[in-house]
């Protein structure tokens, strides 16, 4: 199998950093591998499923958790931390509702509204729609040209520097229609995904961005509470924040990452 995966440290509890949408993992959260490995003192594996990112193993959505499955034990690193941002969120939340025993906490970060199928299906659709739109290469370069446009706009208005702003330069740099493809199915996993089914006492850390009133915003809210409400935690959320929380407050980000998986070592 062709993988790129990468472990940050060489003991300690194990983390596993999930990207949004189909980009890759290395690079997705800049400088959290290395925060990690130092305190407190986490194993960090980074690693692109089949169908994102580097990996050039086909792959869908619906067998991620199967997959996630099969790597946490070929690397012998279970159960581990599964931080997930965006859609990455509900992988996460698959993977443990399908392999609770791989899981031993959670940080979710403002991940697409799992269980909302109304808004899974406006998002498949929508991004579905660009990808026929994208099929003309001259639509294709205008599209991407936009997404570029939004993204700078964010990272001027923000302030963002460096590594986070590169990070999110180019995770928005993408054909639209690889992000369609890892979308399929999103509507259907969302309507078979129940709350209750997700497993009760694990640590765990739900934070969602402060959306704007409207059909996603509410939506995500909704769901993000339901999601926090079943595992027994309270949503975070801070103000001013967008669907990129993880690079506009990485400190903050990683600080509830390193509570997360202090509880599940009694460390704290």
């Amino acid at each position: 199998m062709n993988e790129d995966i990468e472990v940050h440290g060489s003991s300690g509890p194990p983390v596993l950093l999930l990207p949004g949408g189909h980009v890759s993992c290395h690079g997705f959260y800049p400088g959290y591998p290395e925060a990690l490995v130092a305190d407190p003192g986490a194993r960090v594996i980074v690693h692109d499923r089949p169908g994102t990112g580097k990996s050039m193993v086909p792959g869908t959505l619906a067998g991620a958790s199967e997959h996630l499955h099969a790597l946490v034990h070929r690397l012998g690193m279970g159960p581990v931390v599964v931080v997930g941002q965006s859609l990455g969120g509900d992988v996460a939340l698959l993977f443990a509702r399908d392999f609770p025993e791989d899981v031993a906490g959670l940080v979710l970060l403002d991940p697409v509204p799992c269980g909302d199928a109304d808004i899974a299906r406006l998002l498949e659709r929508r991004y579905a729609v660009l990808a026929r739109a994208a099929r003309v290469p001259p639509l294709r370069r205008l599209i991407r040209r936009a997404m570029r446009a939004k993204a700078e706009r964010e990272i001027t208005a923000r302030g963002l520097r460096g590594s986070v702003a590169e990070a999110l330069e180019w995770s928005a740099d993408i054909d639209v229609r690889e992000l369609a493809r890892a979308l399929e199915g999103l509507c259907a996993l969302a309507e078979d995904f129940r709350e209750s089914d997700l497993p009760r006492g694990v640590p765990a850390a739900v934070v969602s961005a402060d959306h704007e009133p409207g059909r996603i915003g509410d939506g995500a809210r909704a769901a993000h509470a339901r999601v926090a409400a079943a595992l027994g935690v309270p949503v975070t959320r801070w103000p001013g924040t967008s669907h990129s929380l993880h690079l506009e407050q990485p400190e903050r980000t990683i600080d509830v990452i390193r509570a997360v998986v202090r509880r599940t070592t009694n460390l704290a």
